[in-house]
């Protein structure tokens, strides 16, 4: 699995980082989704695909490898 993210369009909601942390984190300053693992383990798999239904503005995207 491969994550991208467009931080021009994200809103700052935060529902990345609280349903994967491993994967996502938001910067203090900005708020915007930080990718921390853009190729993260199958073990996070799930959690990165709740988290691009949960994105409100859908900046989240994935490709399997």
């Amino acid at each position: 699995m491969k994550v991208a993210v467009d931080t021009s369009l994200c809103i700052g909601s935060g529902m990345c980082a609280l349903t994967a942390p491993a994967v996502f984190d938001q910067d203090p300053d900005e708020a915007v989704v930080v990718l921390r693992d853009p190729a993260p383990p199958a073990e996070q798999h799930e959690a990165v695909r709740q988290a691009v239904l949960r994105c409100p503005a859908a900046v989240i995207s994935v490709t399997d490898d």
